[in-house]
Order: C-alpha cells, then sequence, then structure tokens
C-alpha cells in the first residue's frame, strides 16, 4: 500500500507529465498558428515599395542575417515581410515586386535542408535551371550569399540562386554579394546597398569598420564650369606612414563626420584609383546634395567640409570580384563619372604587368569639362596601354549618347574582343548605366552567353 508522502509524489509527477504535455499541445498549436499566419501574409496582397526577405539558413546565420536586413529596411519605412526560402513557391513569389535573399551553402555547393525543396521543385521545374521556368520579370532582387572560401564551391548555392533569378528574367537591384565565413567587411557592403534601397544613407553600421587614421594629403576639382556637380580627385596618406598593401578593384572605407572633430557617422565606400606604388590612396568622388540643398554625409566631408591636412577615419577592404585577371586576356572596361577610378586602377596595374590588349570605353557630360584623367588616359594610349577607347559625353553635339550606345556601334568588334578571351569590367552607376550596359551587351552577344560570362567571371561590375 502506497504510503502519503509516495501519493503525493506519484500525483506531483502525474501533474508535471500532464503540464509538459499542455505546454507542447499549445506550443504547437502557436506554431502552426505563426506558420498559418506567415503563410497568410506570403499570398498577401502587398504594394509597390514592398519587400520580401526570405532565408535559407542551416545553422541559423542566415536567419539571422535576414532578420536584420529586414530591421534596416523597416527603419527606412519599407513594409517588409520575412519567410524562409521553403515557404514560398514560383506563384507566390511572382506576385512580389522586391525580394532579397539571404542564402547559406552546405557542403560542396548544396543548399541547406530547409531550402532543398525549393531547389528541387521550383528552381527545377519544366526543364530545369537551363530550360523552362516560372516568369519572374516583374522581379526586382539581390542575393547576400553566404559561404567559405576553403571549399571548393565557394558560395555555390546563393551563386547558383542569382544566375536562376536573372535566367527567369528577373532584373537585379544591385550585384550578389558574396560573404566568406562572415566577413563583417562583405556584410558592411550589402548594408550600405540596404541603407541605399531603403533611402536612409544614416543607417547605422551593423558592426563599425576598424579604421585607421588616415590624412587627406591633396583635393583638386576636377571639373571647373561642368553644369553637373563638383568633382575631385583626393589622395589618402596614412598619418603613421606605413601603407598598406591593396589590389586593383578594391574599396575604401570611409568614416564621415558633420564636422572636424564630430561624431562618427555610417560608412561610405568608394571606389579605390591607385595602386600603392603611386603612394596614396586616389579617390574619385563626386559633391553630392540632398533634396534640401545639403551637402551628401560622405561627399560633402571628403569635398568640402575636412580641409587639407586633416585626420581620416579609413579602412581598405578587399573586393575580390573585381580584381584584374592574372593573365593577359584582354579587357573591355565599361564606365561612367567617378566609375573612372575603378577603372584607373586597372588600367595601372595592367600596365604595371605589361598587359596593353585594353579598350576603355567612358562616358561623361562634357568633353570641354569632364574628361576626368584626361591626361592619364592620353599617356596610356600613345604608350599603347590602352589600344582603344571610345569616349561618350552626353551633352556634347548630338546628345544624349551614353556608353551603352558605344557598345551598340562597335557590336562587331565587342564580339571579336569577347571571342578572343575578353573580359568585361564595368564601373559605375548602378541605375542607368549599369543596366544599359548590360541590355546591350545582351543584345550584342545574346543573353544566354552573357550569363555564361558571368558564371565564368568574365562579366564583372562594381556598380553602386
Amino acid at each position: 500500500m502506497m504510503t502519503p508522502v509516495r501519493l503525493c509524489c506519484a500525483a506531483a509527477a502525474t501533474a508535471l507529465w500532464l503540464l509538459l504535455c499542455a505546454w507542447a499541445w499549445l506550443r504547437h498549436r502557436h506554431s502552426q498558428r505563426d506558420e498559418a499566419a506567415a503563410t497568410r501574409a506570403l499570398a498577401a496582397p502587398h504594394g509597390a515599395d514592398a519587400v520580401l526577405v526570405l532565408h535559407a539558413s542551416q545553422t541559423g546565420l542566415a536567419e539571422q542575417l535576414a532578420g536584420q536586413t529586414a530591421q534596416s529596411l523597416r527603419a527606412g519605412g519599407l513594409a517588409v515581410q520575412m519567410a524562409g526560402l521553403g515557404a514560398i513557391d514560383a506563384e507566390r513569389l511572382r506576385a512580389w515586386p522586391r525580394a532579397l535573399f539571404v542564402a547559406s551553402t552546405y557542403g560542396e555547393g548544396d543548399p541547406p535542408d530547409a531550402a532543398a525543396a525549393f531547389a528541387g521543385t521550383v528552381m527545377r521545374e519544366e526543364g530545369g535551371e537551363d530550360g523552362g521556368g516560372p516568369d519572374l520579370r516583374g522581379l526586382r532582387y539581390a542575393v547576400l550569399a553566404l559561404g567559405d572560401s576553403n571549399y571548393a564551391e565557394f558560395c555555390g548555392f546563393g551563386r547558383r540562386l542569382d544566375h536562376w533569378l536573372h535566367r527567369r528574367g528577373a532584373q537585379p537591384l544591385f550585384d550578389r554579394v558574396d560573404v566568406d565565413r562572415g566577413d563583417p567587411a562583405a556584410l558592411r557592403h550589402w548594408q550600405r546597398h540596404l541603407a541605399l534601397l531603403a533611402g536612409r544613407p544614416d543607417l547605422p553600421d551593423w558592426e563599425a569598420p576598424a579604421y585607421r587614421t588616415w590624412r587627406l594629403a591633396e583635393r583638386v576639382l576636377l571639373n571647373p564650369g561642368s553644369a553637373g556637380p563638383p568633382c575631385y580627385h583626393l589622395a589618402l596618406v596614412p598619418a603613421d606612414g606605413e601603407l598598406p598593401g591593396w589590389q586593383a578593384g578594391d574599396i575604401a572605407e570611409i568614416g564621415p563626420r558633420a564636422a572636424v572633430g564630430g561624431e562618427l557617422l555610417p560608412h561610405r565606400e568608394y571606389s579605390i584609383a591607385s595602386l600603392p606604388a603611386d603612394g596614396a590612396v586616389h579617390l574619385l568622388v563626386r559633391q553630392m546634395r540632398r533634396e534640401d540643398g545639403s551637402l551628401g554625409a560622405g561627399s560633402g566631408w571628403l569635398t568640402r567640409i575636412a580641409p587639407p591636412g586633416a585626420a581620416m577615419d579609413v579602412r581598405l577592404r578587399s573586393n575580390r570580384g573585381f580584381h584584374p585577371p592574372p593573365d593577359d586576356r584582354p579587357l573591355i572596361l565599361v564606365g561612367n563619372g567617378t566609375g573612372l577610378a575603378g577603372l584607373r586602377a586597372l588600367i595601372k596595374a595592367r600596365a604595371a604587368a605589361g598587359r596593353h590588349r585594353n579598350w576603355l570605353v567612358f562616358g561623361e557630360r562634357s568633353s570641354a569639362h569632364d574628361a576626368f584623367y584626361r591626361d592619364d588616359i592620353a599617356a596610356w594610349r600613345a604608350a599603347g596601354v590602352l589600344e582603344r577607347v571610345d569616349a561618350v559625353f552626353s551633352r556634347d553635339p548630338p546628345g544624349r549618347r551614353y556608353v551603352q550606345h558605344a557598345l551598340a556601334d562597335a557590336a562587331d568588334d565587342v564580339r571579336r574582343w569577347i571571342a578572343e578571351g575578353a573580359a568585361v569590367y564595368v564601373c559605375g552607376s548602378l541605375h542607368g548605366m549599369a543596366a544599359g550596359v548590360d541590355d546591350a551587351l545582351a543584345a550584342i552577344l545574346g543573353r544566354a552567353a552573357l550569363d555564361e560570362l558571368a558564371r565564368s567571371g568574365r562579366y564583372r561590375r562594381d556598380v553602386y
């Protein structure tokens, strides 16, 4: 016969078991309710500015970064819905105007388990990735690809997702950002794109760069008399005199201030226009103003607020996707405006390596006022470093000619250079120029051929 103590213990154990069962049942019901609500939200009507943030996560990092992405966009006033990639199908995806994908890679290029169904059905339906599939021409997208460069298929699933979206007709909001083992610099680059997308360049950095102190050694106005905003050549040198190494294509992260000695503002990024052999980091910066006439934070600090000799907060970031090729293949270099900065560094690197099959296609407003680095280009042309130069100026007669028009006019030569193994590097404005160049190249080469150039690393862009 059970003693009163044993009866009490048995009753307590039974009650605890019943409470655990009730808790598990309630948790399951809440989970079902949350999943149902998320599914309804994915299918609900949404405005033209709405953004869908999708994550494909194996360890939870992609989901965490997707949450930070959604938070940044909401801070800019955008309507955002977040979900796992496995919760979406082609019909729901097609209904959204914009989607951001945060995609991990599992193993050797495989999708995470939670995204396997999407990869195996939506991305392979009706003939596979290279055949039929959903029409996504109404979708604008971007991909944050997470991976580990120790694996052969670095960011393999993110890259495959990016190519698939483009093949289905979706248009990139900005180029894919590859992240090697959580690299904070690449994540800051993603965040700068989010700030521009949200219209909030003042969004705080998720993780501030570890700056070094540099000095503003030189600032020269390059376009006096121009109808456009002033554009400056800047030279920055380390305050301690120890010049770090970098490559053509790399990026300078600048911490601007509203006043000398003021608080640091969120970082800005600029293409480096020089090599270490030049003894300084060169930048090409256009002074920007907001709608109310006030100076942009980054360009205002660099071109007006900071006096010559002022201390600068600078961090250099590797940009492997825009480094020059290691061989002597021909290069077609296309850019406009301050995009000439990144192309200038590439040409310098090619000249130093003795590789002279380079074709520059550059556009600006007026040949009289906006021919940036005119003397450099003339010297490279005379020395044979530049085999060909096509400069177009939109405000000169007959007017409204841009770099994409120069490429279209030279279509036969573009095809010949590509057949001879050329790579295409594009640097400058994302909206207008980059899209126009992409359309022109697709018309010249065919969309499938252009996509293949991108996959093989022969079509590279540094656009912003």
